[in-house]
């Protein structure tokens, strides 16, 4: 059987000098299989690159686009003379029917040519599962990397090797990445993102803040409340560059973009999370922003950074504070967060922050009087919480009482972020505890759906106060219109139907604090 085709899937963030070598080989002849035949090429025989998780990027797991993948292979491809086509294939979850997804897509991409078939089409991989899904379809496979026996003094390096290598400061990634990777890499400054994504500490592998978030209730919350954000923060704002730092899936900007006061204005979305970005960029692709001048942009902006200097009109933050305190270094990160914010506003300009709030006392000690007939009552937290999947977690933790609830916190809150959270049972549903640890608890507990990923956030981590100190410290003018206040619908619909707040000392009933802060800074002159 000669081959026609070598079908050589992988992600592709970098191309070896082995690999360039090995496929010379492969198409010369050169190669044998592992009963030691050798594979036959045809004269007219080219690779077809299928650069998977194309559309997955900006992540330790796969730092570059697939553009850019693409980009990478045809230069490689020109510069060793290799004749090539590249397909990009879509992320998808880890499934037995992977290798079917890579050649369907294959043949829908190459429609001009026959599909990939095991009589003429030979699979080069060198990852043994993939490789036996292959093999199931009837495909003849030879391994690449593997290929090389055991007894050689030098084992090949895989790209994803390379990858890290670079990542962790070893040079000697040029040696082994092909020429044409090293120029394309420096070009792009694909070193720089990728030491940058490495050495984040707040993202995750795959870009997320956290791996236990449930991002489609997540982003169905902002965009549904988007409409109520914009009525409190949109006439604070002025136009001319406007920036949205954690702007989800862009359900702000939307509103923003709406507004004729904003119709010449540039307006940026900037996210952490990936499967937020994704959706943004797919609302765009679709028309749904009125103003076409709107970019989004994945960053960390405490990495560096994100806007030039002085260059910013409007910054907008809606829920984002307290995620910065909660991921990072507490309140140090924010401070750090305020000054990369004045730093990118213009003279006049003004940062609009809307977010969760502590109370004005936090360390008063309170009584906190929960319901327990409106759920279940374990004697004790549970805690295996952590390997359940989200809906189990989410049914567990629904169905307790609120008293139980606290019980469960008490145990979750305090592991997950890292935050003191001692609360005593006084029995009969009573607890005694810091007035601060009194509204942590009640400002998460009916986050049930997200239970884990909201038990990693600090709600209360700042006062009023604080964000004076911190506001002030960056250099910034705090507008009369800042306010701290209470949200009397969480008061109504989740604090009052399950809790009471008592002072210690007399047994009162006390009134409950502030929960929410709006923030006007400016940046003066000089």
């Amino acid at each position: 059987m000669t081959f026609s085709e070598v079908l050589f899937p992988g992600r592709h963030h970098a191309v070896t000098g082995f690999q360039v070598d090995f496929l010379h080989r492969l198409l010369a002849g050169e190669v044998r299989d592992a009963d030691d035949v050798v594979v036959p090429l045809a004269d007219d025989a080219v690779v077809v690159w299928a650069v998977t998780s194309a559309n997955h990027a900006w992540t330790r797991r796969n730092p570059l686009p697939g553009h850019r993948r693409e980009a990478l292979v045809e230069r490689v491809s020109v510069a060793a003379d290799l004749p090539s086509l590249v397909v990009l294939v879509p992320d998808v979850p880890q499934h037995p029917r992977f290798a079917e997804l890579v050649v369907t897509t294959v043949a829908t991409a190459l429609g001009h040519r026959p599909p990939p078939d095991p009589a003429r089409t030979l699979v080069a991989c060198s990852t043994p599962a993939v490789a036996e899904s292959y093999r199931a379809l009837g495909y003849t496979v030879v391994g690449v990397e593997d290929a090389v026996s055991d007894d050689a003094d030098e084992q090949p390096s895989r790209p994803w090797e390379v990858v890290e290598r670079l990542a962790h400061g070893d040079a000697s990634w040029r040696l082994l990445a092909h020429p044409g990777t090293v120029a394309h890499y420096e070009r792009y400054g694909v070193p720089e993102l990728v030491t940058e994504l490495f050495s984040d500490p707040v993202v995750s592998s795959e870009g997320d803040l956290t791996t236990t978030r449930d991002y489609r209730t997540y982003a169905a919350s902002f965009e549904t409340a988007s409409g109520r954000k914009y009525d409190q923060v949109g006439h604070l704002l002025e136009p001319g560059r406007v920036v949205d730092v954690g702007c989800a899936t862009g359900g702000l900007l939307e509103r923003i973009a709406a507004d004729p006061r904003f119709g010449e204005s540039d307006l940026f979305g900037v996210d952490i999370a990936r499967p937020l970005l994704d959706e943004a960029e797919h609302k765009k692709a679709t028309g749904v922003f009125a103003n076409p001048n709107i970019w989004f942009v994945r960053a960390n902006i405490l990495s560096g950074p994100v806007m030039p200097a002085g260059s910013v009109d409007s910054t907008v933050t809606v829920a984002l504070t307290h995620e910065v305190f909660s991921y990072g270094a507490g309140r140090a990160d924010v401070e750090a967060f305020a000054r990369r914010v004045a730093e990118h506003t213009r003279v006049g300009g003004v940062w609009v922050n809307s977010d969760v709030l502590g109370p004005d006392e936090p360390d008063r000690v309170v009584d906190l009087q929960l319901r327990s007939d409106d759920g279940a009552n374990p004697a004790a937290a549970r805690e295996d919480l952590d390997a359940l999947e989200r809906a189990e977690v989410a049914a567990y933790v629904g169905g307790l009482s609120t008293d139980a609830r606290m019980r469960q916190f008490a145990h979750d809150f305090p592991r997950l972020s890292g935050a003191a959270f001692v609360a005593r049972s006084l029995g009969e549903g009573r607890w005694r505890l810091r007035l601060g640890d009194a509204m942590e608890f009640l400002t998460t507990k009916d986050y049930a759906d997200n239970w884990l990923s909201e038990c990693h956030e600090s709600f209360c981590g700042l006062t009023m106060a604080d964000w004076r100190e911190v506001l002030t410290g960056a250099g910034l003018t705090l507008d009369p219109t800042s306010v701290a206040w209470r949200n009397d619908w969480l008061v109504s619909e989740r604090f009052a139907p399950t809790a009471r707040l008592h002072d210690v000392e007399t047994g009162d009933e006390l009134d409950w604090p502030v929960t929410h802060v709006l923030t006007v800074a400016r940046r003066p002159p000089g």
